[in-house]
């Protein structure tokens, strides 16, 4: 009994020589295709430059959702008129903003401003887990009134989305420039 003991330790105890490696750091690899822009081409009272391998949904309202199926994120604009309500809808536009502050780690603010083509109004980016990475809104602040928001549909970690926040937020500044006001 004693010796089916010892061989049964021996065992257990030589076999255990292989040496351990630690694993090598594993880079994620994303790959994104090239850009190309089009023009919106629905009838709206503003127009902007889309990227082409995007969705655009048409909803009421003059809103709109910009789709990234590959992505699963999407760019949702909402579009108001200006009646004498301006300081109205740029509160509540902020306010939207803010309410990410709890899960944000920083919210950064860029004020943008065009006055040949009268677009005034503010990007945010908003870093940590929030639930939208960029928001914005922008205003010719006599009639028109857009304000935009980044959604992934999946539960934010912002370290790995942190890519495609970079990938969409150059859409969004290359909308913001384009735009244009039709009334």
């Amino acid at each position: 009994m004693r010796n089916i003991f010892l061989l049964i330790f021996a065992i257990i105890f030589l076999s255990c020589k292989d040496d351990v490696l630690p694993k090598p750091k594993g880079y994620l690899s994303l790959t994104y295709p090239t850009k190309a822009y089009k023009k919106l081409d629905l009838e709206r009272p503003y127009s902007f430059d889309v990227l082409e391998n995007t969705k655009v949904y048409d909803d009421p309202n003059n809103w709109l959702t910009i789709k990234y199926p590959k992505l699963k994120a999407s760019i949702d604009i909402t579009y108001r008129p200006v009646e004498n309500n301006i300081k109205e809808l740029l509160a509540e536009a902020e306010k939207l903003v803010f309410k990410h502050t709890i899960k944000a780690e920083q919210i950064i603010p860029k004020d943008f401003v065009n006055p040949k083509k009268r677009v005034f109004g503010s990007i945010y980016e908003i870093t940590g887990n929030a639930a939208s990475q960029i928001q914005f809104h922008l205003t010719d602040s006599t009639n028109n009134f857009i304000k935009g928001s980044l959604y992934f549909y999946t539960k934010p970690n912002y370290d790995s989305i942190l890519p495609a926040v970079n990938y969409i937020k150059k859409d969004i500044l290359h909308l913001v420039e384009t735009l244009e006001w039709k009334k």
